[in-house]
């Protein structure tokens, strides 16, 4: 583990001379951070990443104190009865939002030992839903942290020839900080980032794309934020021709990705000493950086196939000059 909090698990291949390939996916969520307490118990708030407002009013979540422990608390909204009909429709900014700890002074909010900084995530939970999916919090990216970890059981049950540099990473949400450093010491030959990508099967994004829950895992062909940090992913084209040969290979079936508004990882990662190449795989995702997101379990699996596959035709032959054979 290093300053961070970047967590690095090596599996070694079987052929010291084969690539070394770091795969990644980050632990952390976004959410909100106490900026004030009010005399009268109640805490003011700052957004860390990208949690929406419109979903924050009347929400449950928890706040972390300085002993680790998590505390219960509701975002205060406006009675019904009481808010005029021109504000029903409107979206409240985080800096007009309060928590209710359900005490009456500054005191009782010491005694609990919250202060300013404290961090506050959704109330967490999990379920399966429906035969092949499963909605909670934060999917995004425990989802993928869990496909990475059983990548890593599958490489040291069926060795590869290619080194497998597993990372789960911190701070994505927060300016994608963490990888980069992982980045910097590992060097590896080639880096793929695990993270969710922006199902289109809903009633509302339906031109958006075409990704669909229970598709198969989406190779992420561009990605670029759009906003604020101007930069996202072209993916080497070595890795997108290595991984639809593997899904070619193994039977399992690929999705593509081209999406403005959102990045991973992998923007930052790419350009680390003389640039590494790099690249997303994803598993559809409904309703992100919401409470409650969806995937499916069968894209996940499928991450899983391609990238063991991917790894084990990796030998020191593999080459990644961008020319086309």
């Amino acid at each position: 583990m290093d300053a961070l909090g970047n967590l690095t698990l090596t599996v070694k291949g079987t052929d010291p001379a084969a690539p070394r390939v770091m795969i990644f996916a980050h632990t952390d969520q976004m959410g909100l951070v106490v900026r004030r307490i009010e005399a009268d118990g109640y805490l003011r708030i700052e957004r860390l990443g990208g949690v929406p407002d419109r979903v924050l009013p009347g929400l449950r979540m928890v706040v972390t104190n300085r002993h680790g422990e998590t505390i219960p608390c509701i975002v205060g909204i406006k009675a019904h009865h009481a808010t005029p009909q021109d504000e029903k429709s409107q979206v409240v900014g985080t800096d007009k939002l309060y928590l209710d700890l359900g005490v009456d002074s500054a005191a009782e909010v010491a005694e609990l030992g919250i202060e300013i900084g404290a961090p506050v995530t959704y109330s967490p939970e999990f379920q399966r839903f429906g035969p092949h999916k499963i909605c909670g919090t934060a999917l995004d990216d425990r989802a993928g942290c869990a496909a990475l970890m059983e990548l890593i059981r599958s490489a040291v049950e069926i060795p590869v020839p290619a080194t497998l540099l597993a990372v789960f990473t911190v701070q994505e949400e927060f300016n994608l900080r963490g990888a980069m450093v992982s980045a910097q010491r590992l060097l590896p030959d080639a880096a793929i980032s695990i993270d969710i990508m922006v199902a289109s099967d809903t009633p509302d994004l339906l031109q958006r794309g075409d990704l669909r829950l229970g598709g198969g895992p989406a190779l992420g062909m561009y990605s670029f934020h759009g906003r604020g940090t101007l930069n996202g992913t072209l993916p080497h084209p070595a890795l997108v021709n290595h991984l639809s040969a593997t899904g070619a290979e193994t039977g399992i079936p690929l999705q593509r990705s081209a999406h403005t508004g959102c990045l991973t990882d992998s923007s930052y990662v790419q350009l680390v000493g003389d640039g590494i190449p790099s690249m997303d795989i994803g598993f559809p995702t409904r309703y992100t950086h919401t409470p409650i997101e969806v995937c499916d379990l069968r894209d996940l699996e499928g991450i899983v196939v391609i990238l063991h596959g991917a790894l084990d035709n990796m030998t020191s032959e593999f080459s990644f000059s961008r020319r086309r054979a």
